[in-house]
């Protein structure tokens, strides 16, 4: 490149993309529809900040995002900062903080924009959306189950289709591997075993606790099959408190949304970074890419909390289109009168013009309108 030539700047950095019109204002209403069946069930809405300082963002269970975190230096304080990779550690921190003295449980609802450093075979997932929910200060089956059937409820509006969650432990399983007392490349050994599911490996690799590993591995499907495996393994009492769990949140689920599809993969801990209890994966038939995820998990001062986080970029490829405004071009001497504002409160998106023209149907399709209102007339075009 030539010293004079200017810069490309439509070019972006890796992972990061403009959504344009109707992108952008279709994931806006799906993101907004889902807000408000949060807030149907007493969800409140907070907004945490893109950005903090790192001791802040990354305290507690934020220290699990610490290899997702972008870093930079505030020019004023000299302070480091961290761009947020994930929202719920800062609902967890404005429920210890800002909210400590509100009364328990606390719904709080959130949406907005993450930032991560690009992982291996996602580098392109720079920046992402999120939407979700979090109920702190209570830890019960009831609970967990609320969180499950709110999201449900969320993805019946959205018109998803053949959506199903997959419920898990991951402290059941870690626990397990604990117990085996093994360390370093015997242990790591094991752990890829249990990832890719491997029952020959897992028996091989598993010593003393190989035969209960390789039980939950086979547990893994749908509920009624799993639940009747996890309730006949024979484990240690702290461990059994686990499963017990599983068992009881599955076995409510069931009972109160029985057309709820359900599986169960007790041998499941990938990616739960600082979840401590149940665990949720949301998914659609028609999407390679999982939907949200959430769980149970310490917020500060050890405060109980679950929640579940959506991904609205891959959740709305699995809804129904959006439905935009329909576009309207309003002649030039009608864009004040009360006709356009009756259609503007009607649903249509009105297009004034600026200036006297001769075609007004060529001026619409121009500027993308399906109608023009001439004369007091909605025509169609």
């Amino acid at each position: 490149m030539k010293l004079t030539d200017e810069p490309d700047t439509a070019l972006l950095p890796s992972g990061f993309i403009d959504l344009l019109q109707h992108e952008a204002e279709a994931e806006a209403q799906g993101i907004e529809s889902v807000m408000e069946v949060f807030a149907a069930h007493g969800y409140e809405r907070v907004r945490p900040p893109l950005l903090e300082f790192e001791t802040s963002l990354l305290h507690g269970a934020g220290q699990a995002l610490e290899e997702q975190t972008f870093r930079l230096m505030d020019p004023e304080s000299r302070r480091m900062m961290a761009l947020r990779p994930d929202m719920t550690t800062q609902i967890a921190r404005i429920a210890a903080t800002r909210l400590a003295a509100t009364a328990r449980p606390l719904r709080l609802s959130y949406a907005g924009s993450c930032i991560l450093v690009g992982t291996p075979g996602r580098e392109g997932q720079r920046q992402i959306s999120q939407a979700g929910i979090e109920l702190i200060g209570a830890d019960s089956v009831e609970a967990d189950c609320e969180v499950v059937l709110i999201a449900a409820e969320a993805l019946e509006k959205l018109g998803v289709e053949e959506y199903s969650f997959d419920l898990s432990c991951p402290a059941l399983v870690q626990a397990l591997v604990g117990l085996s007392g093994y360390t370093g490349a015997r242990r790591a050994a094991l752990v890829h075993a249990l990832d890719r599911k491997d029952i020959a490996a897992v028996a091989e690799l598993g010593g003393p606790v190989a035969s209960v590993l390789t039980a939950l591995v086979e547990a893994c499907g749908p509920s009624d099959a799993a639940l009747a495996i996890l309730e006949t393994i024979d484990l240690p009492p702290e461990i059994r408190l686990h499963a017990d769990r599983l068992v009881a949140v599955v076995r409510a689920l069931h009972m109160r949304a029985p057309q709820l599809r359900l599986t169960v993969d007790p041998a499941e801990f990938r990616g739960w970074q600082y979840h401590t209890g149940i665990c949720m994966t949301v998914f659609a038939r028609s999407q390679r890419e999982e939907l949200g995820r959430g769980g149970r998990y310490q917020a500060q001062g050890e405060e109980p909390a679950c929640g579940l986080t959506f991904r609205p970029e891959i959740l709305l490829r699995a809804a129904r289109p959006i439905v935009l405004r329909p576009r309207v071009y309003v002649a030039a001497e009608m864009q004040d009168s009360a006709g356009a504002a009756r259609l503007r409160a009607e649903g249509y998106a009105t297009v004034a013009g600026l200036d006297t023209v001769d075609d007004l149907p060529a001026e619409a399709r121009r500027l993308n309108c399906t109608f023009i209102f001439v004369a007091d007339e909605l025509i169609t075009l």
